[in-house]
């Protein structure tokens, strides 16, 4: 599995999948994923921030995303730690993770799935 690089630190995939139960109640991964309360996160990281196609996002990130911003490994990281100071008005409800390894490891899970991405989902 890929591992990725999460403030110089590198993640562990197969710890990240834990981690990534967490996410799970409201976002999909995977073949068959499907937007819930969240949006799928295949192909997260390169990605435009709020292109996932049909899924409402908050204001300021559907702002990110029209400004071109993209999900690099170090601002999912950012965004993970504390979302509502990353994107102040973001609808995610989750806290954040709050350990680095955490972090690392869960983007590390998400790269997993860069492949699967067609057409920004």
């Amino acid at each position: 599995m890929a591992a990725a690089e999460s403030h110089g630190m590198a993640g562990d995939a197969e710890k990240g999948e834990r981690v990534f139960r967490k996410c799970q109640a409201c976002h999909a991964v995977g073949e068959d994923a499907k937007n819930k309360v969240g949006p799928v996160l295949n192909g997260i990281i390169g990605r435009t921030v709020a292109s996932v196609e049909d899924f409402s996002y908050s204001t300021v990130l559907a702002d990110m995303g029209a400004e071109g911003k993209t999900w690099t490994e170090e601002d999912l990281a950012a965004f993970l730690e504390k979302p509502r100071d990353y994107a102040k008005g973001t609808k995610m409800a989750f806290a954040g993770l709050r350990k680095e390894e955490e972090r690392a490891d869960v983007i590390a899970y998400l790269a997993t799935f860069s492949e699967e991405a067609d057409g920004g989902s």
